[in-house]
C-alpha cells in the first residue's frame, strides 16, 4: 500500500464532511443574514453532507468474489 492510500481513510473524511455540514448549517441557521444568503449556504451544506454520506457508505455494496 503507498504512503497515503489508507482504504479507511476516505469513510473519515466522509464523517468529517457529515459533521462539518452540520455544525455549518447550524451556525448559518442562528446567524442574522440575508435569506438569499441563508438559502445559499444550506444549499452548499445540503451538497457537502451528501457528499460525505457517498464517501461514508461507498462500501455498502457487496464485495465481488475474486476467482481462484
Amino acid at each position: 500500500m503507498a504512503r497515503g492510500d489508507h482504504p479507511m481513510r476516505t469513510p473519515v473524511y466522509g464523517g468529517l464532511l457529515i459533521v462539518g455540514a452540520m455544525l455549518g448549517s447550524v451556525a448559518v441557521w442562528e446567524d442574522v443574514s440575508p435569506a438569499w444568503l441563508r438559502n445559499a449556504l444550506l444549499v452548499v451544506a445540503l451538497i457537502a453532507a451528501l457528499a460525505g454520506w457517498l464517501m461514508t457508505f461507498r462500501d455498502l455494496s457487496r464485495p465481488r468474489r475474486r476467482r481462484p
